[in-house]
């Protein structure tokens, strides 16, 4: 059976242990005596967020969280980004599309931005409200390989609203570093 916290263990386990080591990764995700196992999704995450803050520094925990994206439905997704980059000349056209804004993708002054009116995190079903985004960083890493594989070339993603923080809606700035239509 598909069991997402399993999963979210595991690749925030991995991507801690490449920022520093087994031990630290373990001690994050399960706490020091293992008592993390025995915690509810929701105190989980919050506490295994807590753990993280603690341990690295603001940069290092965003650049962590970001290498945490499980990339579920990532194939699916990339096929329609590849879809609407073919179907358009340029980067107003490709965020203006229909099929674009019903996924939500917009253009506005010069920018590409996606935003979600849900939490599209199954992580965070049961969790009011996050104290910080530092969970919320998978999804920059998630949209950031969904959008360097889509455009080909390196994409910045910056975490602009959250709706567990709070925020009407999820919004993400999306920014190539280079020219997609030449």
């Amino acid at each position: 059976m598909f069991d997402i916290r399993k999963i979210q263990e595991q690749v925030i386990y991995e991507a801690v242990k490449n920022a520093s080591n087994d031990e630290i990764a373990g001690e994050i995700v399960y706490g020091k005596d293992k008592l993390a196992k025995t915690e509810d999704n929701p105190t989980w995450v919050k506490s295994t967020m807590k753990r993280l803050e603690n341990h690295f520094d603001k940069s290092k925990v965003k650049h962590i969280r970001a290498h945490c994206q499980c990339g579920y439905g990532m194939d699916d997704k990339l096929a329609l980004v590849k879809e609407l980059i073919e179907s358009s000349s340029s980067m107003e056209e490709f965020g203006n599309s229909d099929k674009a804004k019903a996924a939500g993708l917009s253009y506005e002054n010069g920018e590409l931005y996606l935003q979600f009116h849900f939490c599209p995190c199954p992580m965070l079903t049961d969790v009011d409200r996050l104290d910080t985004n530092t969970w919320c960083q998978c999804t920059t890493g998630y949209s950031k390989v969904l959008f360097e594989k889509a455009f080909e070339c390196k994409v910045d993603v910056e975490l602009l609203k959250s709706i567990k923080m709070g925020d009407e809606i999820c919004l993400m700035k999306i920014i190539p570093q280079e020219s997609i239509w030449k």
